[in-house]
């Protein structure tokens, strides 16, 4: 674990060439402000106080070289991030000013912070529990408004409360027992009914939090959907009206989609990786037989499939041969208790009907367990609104909602080092209960109510090995 007593500093901005305007380079240890000072010159009488921000130049004092024209924010320990001193030199942005600031704070006493140290730092010092840490960081990850929202939650200490409490829960549960152990003939018997019924709620409330682990995995990492079918039923079509832009080429031609093409989307605050993939069929051509090949890895890989079909075609023998291939291939994947992929049948190009209200579909395709339900669109449709592409998203937003968001009533979604403490907590829990109801002595009982403690406490960060430690903040941004 890294220690605390060294002045630790690193870029804090993103660095993009020609796009950055603003760069920050951020220090925090008890040199912090000496190295400022060293480096940084304030005209006039600025004073140097804690939350001030100065006005001024940064030079090389071996040189005398101004380096750049910049603010320098001052933060006394300990109202700031890490508890410790903080400064950050506000420069312009891109890569050779924040370098060269960088350069001449190792070059006066700072040393490199490594991935996380300051977020490490502010949890040492009490600033920030293990929750609040991760979520800093999901923060900074998030690829949707929901994602940022949960995220920010986390930070607000909503994670953290609930877990705090069970944990003084079951410490007031082993403080009970133990007194009995200790103290038994000067004490009545415990009321096990009561006991019993506040261990199950307890399991029932850890059992609630354990819940919003696939809806934090869907909000960090996102979800894959594929679009499959066969050639020039409008797949790219589909992409590029859902998405707003001309991603895939779209001709009369089929096989035009060689190769796999990505778009990335939010629907209904979830981030959406979208695959229009190349029409599968069996073909001579050798770079489209890639393409059909790629395809079907992309289904594999994908979390949802949009099925399209020709509406006026209405379902054929080439769909039904598709079908079943990927039936027979996707059914369990490589996880053989993993229930089928959840396919949407998309019957395209509607508006070329010709009065006919629906496409030619056999009614047992309408409803699972072939497909999990069946949209119209007209994605080449000239006028946008009616191109299908809100239904299309409702159908898909509810679809996740049934399938992955069971607990998308709660503000907070626990990440999967949490989700599986939990789960141990849990388990010990009900192993508490089984104890109990066995009437076995009461030294059995506290053993898994120690393991409970134990579990919950890592959550938060109040018992946890260095290991783990090393293993989150690892994980994050250098400057974080």
């Amino acid at each position: 674990m890294t220690g605390t007593g060294s002045t630790i500093a690193a870029i804090a901005t993103a660095i993009v060439p020609q796009q950055g305007s603003v760069g920050i380079v951020r220090l925090s240890g008890p040199d912090s402000w000496a190295i400022a000072r060293r480096l940084f010159i304030a005209p006039g009488r600025q004073p140097w106080e804690s939350h001030r921000i100065l006005y001024g130049y940064i030079c090389d004092p071996a040189s005398g070289d101004t380096i750049d024209e910049a603010l320098l924010l001052l933060m006394a320990a300990p109202r700031s991030f890490t508890r410790e001193d903080v400064v950050e030199f506000h420069c312009h942005g891109g890569i050779v000013p924040v370098q060269q600031i960088l350069s001449l704070c190792l070059d006066h006493g700072a040393r490199l912070a490594k991935a996380g140290e300051f977020s490490l730092r502010a949890f040492l010092n009490g600033r920030i529990d293990l929750t609040q840490a991760e979520s800093i960081q999901d923060l900074v990850a998030a690829q949707s408004t929901e994602a940022a929202r949960s995220a920010l939650a986390g930070l607000q200490g909503k994670l953290a409360a609930p877990i705090r409490r069970l944990r003084q829960d079951c410490i007031g549960v082993l403080a009970e027992i133990e007194a009995r152990i200790d103290f038994e003939d000067d004490l009545p018997p415990l009321d096990e009914p009561a006991l019993l019924a506040n261990l199950g709620r307890i399991a029932t409330e850890l059992e609630r939090l354990r819940n919003t682990a696939a809806r934090g995995e869907l909000l960090r990492s996102g979800l894959k959907v594929a679009i499959i079918g066969r050639p020039n039923v409008g797949k790219s079509s589909l992409l590029n009206a859902w998405s707003q832009s001309d991603r895939a080429i779209v001709t009369d031609l089929p096989g035009t989609t060689r190769d796999v093409v990505e778009s990335q989307l939010v629907v209904g605050g979830i981030p959406i990786q979208v695959l229009d993939t190349a029409g599968i069929r069996e073909t001579a051509d050798q770079v489209e037989r890639i393409g059909v090949e790629r395809s079907r890895r992309a289904a594999q890989r994908a979390d949802l499939l949009l099925f399209v079909i020709d509406a006026v075609a209405g379902w054929t023998d080439g769909d039904r041969e598709i079908f079943e291939h990927l039936r027979e291939s996707l059914g369990d994947g490589d996880r053989p208790e993993a229930p089928p992929k959840p396919i949407l049948l998309v019957a395209n190009k509607i508006d070329l009907l010709g009065g006919r209200d629906r496409p030619e579909i056999p009614e047992e395709f309408h409803a699972p367990p072939h497909f999990q339900g069946v949209v119209a669109t007209a994605a080449a449709a000239p006028d946008p609104r009616d191109r299908g592409i809100d239904r299309l998203e409702t159908a898909l937003i509810e679809l996740i909602h049934r399938d992955r968001l069971a607990a998308a009533d709660l503000d907070l979604a626990i990440n999967q080092r949490q989700a599986e403490a939990i789960q141990r907590a849990h388990w010990a829990i009900i192993r508490v209960q089984t104890t109990v109801s066995q009437h076995l002595p009461l030294d059995f009982w506290t053993i898994d109510l120690r393991d409970a403690i134990s579990a919950l406490g890592e959550i938060t960060g109040d018992d946890l090995t260095e290991s783990i430690l090393e293993r989150i903040f690892s994980q994050f941004c250098i400057g974080k």
